[in-house]
């Protein structure tokens, strides 16, 4: 029987002969952390962690800002799903509020860099990144208007302008997520209650607005 051929130069280093976007993207994801922006990582250290090498990383992404808006875009449905469940479990306005919020906090102190991401990359990431996570916020806005439309509809109440209180109360809780990112954690508990105040504080003045809308009145050009 002839000796077995010596094994190829990328597999005697450890190095993957396949590899998806997935692979890809789950190795950037393992060097994310609340500190470590999308926008700092170098193609040699992503391609290092998902074993492959660095001219293998172009069959599934163009460039990093490519593979950087995926990590976004994937931040963005995982922390949608999440929030969205909290949200679909409420009965009430009060209940919607404090679920979601402590979904956002639990996200923000857990293990998964997806908030992070969003929060970093609309921040301190580039145009494209920063125009990419606004896509992401649209997406939250819109699926929380339907949900505040939903639940003022059984509870009998009404909305000023939904879409507009939708992106008030996302608006809000990622800037105070933001925030919140560079906190002490005995801090975050406070935090935590002043945003389910100020979110109420939106759904009671906009149900206060759709019964006398003339309030805004003075304010309007």
């Amino acid at each position: 029987m002839p000796p077995a051929p010596p094994p190829s130069p990328a597999i005697a280093l450890g190095r993957k002969s396949v590899i998806s976007r997935e692979d890809v993207i789950a190795a950037a994801l393992k060097l994310l952390g609340p500190h470590r922006s999308v926008s700092s990582l170098s193609l040699r250290e992503v391609a290092r962690e998902a074993g492959i090498a660095p001219n293998s990383f172009y069959r599934q992404f163009r460039d990093m800002d490519e593979l950087a808006v995926a990590l976004i875009d994937l931040a963005g449905s995982s922390l949608r799903q999440i929030i969205g469940d909290a949200r679909q479990r409420a009965r009430t306005n009060r209940s919607v509020v404090r679920g979601s919020v402590e979904a956002f906090m639990q996200q923000l102190t857990s293990n998964d860099p997806s908030l992070h991401i969003l929060l970093r990359e609309g921040s301190v990431g580039s145009d494209a990144f920063k125009q990419a996570v606004d896509r992401q916020l649209n997406f939250f806005e819109e699926e929380l208007k339907t949900d505040l439309v939903r639940l003022a509809a059984a509870n009998h109440t009404e909305l000023y302008e939904p879409a507009l209180t939708a992106k008030a109360i996302t608006r809000l809780v990622f800037a105070m997520g933001a925030t919140a990112m560079d906190l002490p954690s005995d801090q975050l508990p406070v935090l935590k209650a002043q945003l389910i105040i100020m979110v109420r504080m939106i759904l009671t003045g906009t149900r206060t607005l759709a019964t006398n809308p003339k309030e805004l009145q003075a304010d309007l050009p």
